[in-house]
């Protein structure tokens, strides 16, 4: 598919059936015209998440073009060491882990953290990001891609019985995942005392497509709410599985200068879970679009329980 309008033709190619297109013809550390930043746009709510390839962008060329989809947020509201002067950024590195957390990163981070599994960008928020946008900086030869699901798709999938009952839930979305992380460790510790905790609508309604998506993560959401628990788990459980269809989703092969683009509110991914045995490095940077609060089909509007919306300075302060 070309979209081309006025002065600007970029070439979408769809990746998979119902989820991911490349996009070339444009050099995003460039400006780009208005029409260019609508036809991204265009091809982003279209196909949820959208692949650029061979780019050359810094820290400050990825804010640019971040900005000219909207606001940025604070790097992430647990994050404490974003570049100077550049506190949009925030860098995924297991290094950072490591140093923070120390020699056993990786089971904590299986543990505690969203990236252990699938996930929507920072739902524990009251107004999770609109969008990400992830360049890749170092990636190994082997082993780190990213997978992403289409939850617009999985909604449609279900019976039109489930869709009707699933209209009218909510559940909670708790940062660290459904168990309160333990212990008395830094990570624990920054998590239990700087809580984030919000009820959103089952079902989101796209703000500008209008499509109706699932709005469930394993990785952030804690219960169904109103239900008794092993109610809950078997709701949870059978949106999961419907989330993660392998049908609904594209698996993409990082490179360097390789740049995603993905709508959170249409979206889940899961980050790669192949290379805590191998010695290698993976180094990427993101940066993300400010959000507004979900709304469900009856209009319920998400619902803050503890903490604040997500900003441009929200950071986690830590004497």
């Amino acid at each position: 598919m070309t979209i081309a309008p006025e002065r600007v033709t970029l070439d979408v190619r769809p990746v998979a059936g119902h989820i991911g297109a490349d996009i070339s013809g444009v050099d995003l550390s460039a400006p780009l015209p208005a029409e260019t930043v609508a036809a991204i746009t265009e091809a982003l709510h279209q196909h949820k998440v959208v692949f650029f390839r061979g780019q050359q962008l810094d820290h400050a060329a990825q804010i640019r073009f971040g900005r000219l989809f909207g606001e940025l947020t604070y790097a992430h509201p647990h994050d404490d060491a974003p570049p100077a002067g550049q506190p949009e950024i925030f860098t995924i590195d297991p290094e950072r882990y490591k140093q923070r957390y120390g020699d056993d990163y990786a089971v904590r981070r299986r543990k505690y953290s969203y990236v252990a599994g699938w996930h929507t960008d920072v739902t524990a928020a009251v107004n999770p990001p609109a969008a990400s946008i992830l360049r890749a900086d170092v990636v190994p030869e082997i082993g780190g891609d990213t997978t992403w699901t289409n939850l617009a798709a999985a909604y449609a999938g279900l019976s039109a019985p489930v869709r009707a009952f699933v209209d009218g839930l909510r559940a909670e979305h708790r940062y660290g995942g459904p168990d309160k992380p333990k212990g008395d460790g830094a990570y624990a510790r920054r998590i239990n005392d700087n809580l984030l905790v919000s009820v959103h609508p089952v079902v989101r309604v796209h703000p500008v497509t209008g499509e109706r998506a699932l709005f469930v993560n394993p990785g952030f959401t804690s219960h169904i709410v109103d239900v008794e628990p092993r109610e809950s788990r078997a709701i949870l459980d059978l949106l999961y599985s419907e989330i993660t269809r392998p049908e609904y989703t594209v698996r993409f092969r990082w490179e360097a200068g390789s740049v995603t683009f993905w709508d959170n509110r249409a979206t889940a991914h899961l980050a790669p879970a192949d290379l805590d045995h191998l010695d290698v490095r993976r180094t990427l940077h993101r940066v993300t679009v400010i959000g507004e609060r979900p709304v469900g089909p009856d209009g319920f509007e998400s619902q803050i329980v503890e903490g604040r919306p997500f900003t441009a300075d929200h950071a986690v302060v830590v004497d």
